[in-house]
C-alpha cells in the first residue's frame, strides 16, 4: 500500500509533535508495557523547540493527511580550523523515526534523501549515524557504509 506524503524542514512549531514521536520511538525498545518516562514530555518539547529555533539542529518531517508521520534530525559537528584544506562540519544523523503504518511506503527513504540533499548543498564533510539493527538495512540502501577510520569508546555503564 502506498500513502501520499510530503517531506519538509521541521519548524519550532512542530516541537510538541516531534517530542511525542520521540517518546513513541523510544518506547518501541520495550516489549509489552514500557516503564514510565523518567523525563516529562515538555522537557523534550522545549529542547527541540530551542534547537530548531536557534539553528543548532536541523530536522525534516514527513506528513500524510496533515499529520507528521516521521522525522529525522541532523546535528552539525564543527571541526577545528586547519591550515590545509577544508574544515567543513560533519553531520550527525539521529532520532530517525517513522510511524509503523508508513514504514514500507518510502517515507524513511524520502526523509534521508532530503537530509542528504541538504548535507551536500551545505558542503558537509560526511554523515555519521549509530543505526539500530532495524534501521541498518535502510541506511545501507541509502548509501551509508561502515567507516574505515572511525573508532568508538563507549563510556556507558
Amino acid at each position: 500500500m502506498s500513502t501520499h506524503f510530503t517531506v519538509r524542514p521541521a519548524r519550532p512549531a512542530d516541537a510538541r509533535t516531534l517530542a511525542e514521536l520521540r517518546w513513541a520511538f523510544r518506547q518501541e525498545d520495550y516489549e509489552g508495557q514500557p516503564p514510565a518516562p523518567a523525563r516529562h514530555l515538555e522537557e523534550a518539547e522545549r529542547w527541540i523547540h530551542d534547537r530548531l529555533g536557534g539553528g543548532r539542529w536541523l530536522a525534516w518531517v514527513a506528513e500524510t493527511g496533515g499529520d507528521i508521520c516521521g522525522h529525522v534530525f541532523l546535528g552539525l559537528v564543527e571541526r577545528i580550523p586547519e591550515p590545509y584544506g577544508d574544515n567543513n562540519p560533519v553531520g550527525y544523523v539521529t532520532n530517525f523515526f517513522v510511524l509503523p503504518p508508513q514504514r514500507n511506503d518510502g517515507v524513511g527513504t524520502a526523509l534521508l534523501a532530503a537530509l542528504k540533499r541538504h548535507a551536500r548543498g551545505a558542503g558537509l564533510e560526511g554523515l555519521i549515524v549509530w543505526p539500530s539493527e532495524l534501521s541498518t538495512p535502510l541506511y545501507r540502501r541509502c548509501g551509508f557504509q561502515p567507516p574505515e577510520e572511525l573508532l568508538e569508546l563507549p563510556l556507558g555503564t
